[in-house]
C-alpha cells in the first residue's frame, strides 16, 4: 500500500516547499487530496495512466464513469 503523508498548509500563507512536495507526489504518478469549498478532491496527472487508475480505485469508481480533468488556462 502507498505511504500517505499529511502536508499541512494555510489557505492564507501557502509553503512553497509543501507546495513543491505535493507536486514531486504527482510527478512520481502518486495521488494528492485537497480540500475545497464543498468536498475533498483529489488530484493526478491525467497523463499517466497509473495514477489515474489510482484515483479510480481510491474512489471505488467504475472504469466506464469518467473523471474531470482541470487543465490551467
Amino acid at each position: 500500500m502507498p505511504e500517505t503523508r499529511i502536508l499541512p498548509v494555510s489557505s492564507d500563507h501557502p509553503s512553497a516547499n509543501v507546495i513543491d512536495e505535493a507536486a514531486a507526489i504527482l510527478n512520481a504518478g502518486g495521488i494528492v487530496a485537497f480540500p475545497t469549498e464543498t468536498v475533498y478532491g483529489l488530484a493526478a496527472d491525467a497523463f499517466n495512466e497509473n495514477a489515474v487508475r489510482r484515483v479510480f480505485a481510491a474512489k471505488g469508481r467504475p472504469g466506464d464513469n469518467p473523471l474531470i480533468v482541470h487543465l490551467a488556462g
